[in-house]
């Protein structure tokens, strides 16, 4: 499967159902929340972009973040998942380099910022290879990494 044929898409009605079915591996369950409550939460916080990860046609992965800036004076990113059955193949991070395209876009937008569990190894080693800092920021039992976006 290459990832040149990863996109990704705004939710619609779609590819929405084909989001919550998708799961991540049972060890990476606690640390994230099911994609059917992300959905849920970004049609009462209209300022959340959900978005389905295709690869080659097929609904793979769920990302989300937040159109508005928040705690240091960033854009967050709330959700990035790739299905068990797909993980490992590059797809996560060609999704998220997509999605840092789109943020970038956003008004003022001068830095990205994604909180995980500091055990969750999987998003500590795509977000460090995508040049995200560890600058020591924590938001309760999160750790915050911060991409500054060159100015364009």
């Amino acid at each position: 499967m290459s990832t040149e044929n990863v996109k990704i898409v705004e939710l619609n009605a779609e590819n929405w159902y084909g989001c919550c079915e998708l799961e991540v591996s049972t060890e990476q369950k606690e640390y994230i929340e099911p994609n059917a409550i992300s959905i849920a939460q970004s049609k009462f916080e209209p300022t959340l972009k959900p978005y389905a990860i295709y690869a080659e046609e097929k609904v793979v992965g769920f990302l989300m973040y937040n159109s508005v800036q928040e705690e240091l004076d960033a854009y967050w990113v709330y959700r990035i998942m790739v299905d068990k059955e797909f993980q490992g193949k590059g797809i996560g991070k060609a999704a998220t380099k997509l999605m840092i395209s789109e943020m970038a876009k956003l008004p003022n937008a001068q830095k990205i910022v994604v909180g995980y569990h500091p055990e969750n190894l999987g998003a500590h080693n795509l977000y460090s290879s995508l040049g995200f800092i560890d600058n020591g920021d924590r938001f309760g039992k999160e750790m915050a990494v911060i991409k500054n976006i060159t100015e364009r």
